[in-house]
């Protein structure tokens, strides 16, 4: 998981590595976006959250099953 700054100094989390076949990566977009409050989207296997919500994403990813030591925040 890390930040990316975009067109105009705008910040995306970028969330990748997770395997498609275990897990709906439109279902998971969907609750992160929900609880986030924020746009983004499912694509080429990643997932891109608009403005800086790493922490709080890593948190709701520990809160959805996955393992807190494979979630590596930058």
């Amino acid at each position: 998981m890390f930040l990316e700054k975009r067109k105009w100094g705008r910040d995306v989390t970028i969330i990748e590595g997770i395997d498609e076949k275990s897990i709906n990566l439109k279902e998971l977009s969907g609750r992160l976006k929900s609880k986030l409050a924020c746009g983004g989207t499912d694509k080429d296997g990643c997932i891109e959250l608009h403005g800086d919500h790493r922490e709080r994403a890593a948190e709701i990813l520990v809160e959805s099953g996955f393992p807190s030591d494979n979630i590596d925040v930058e």
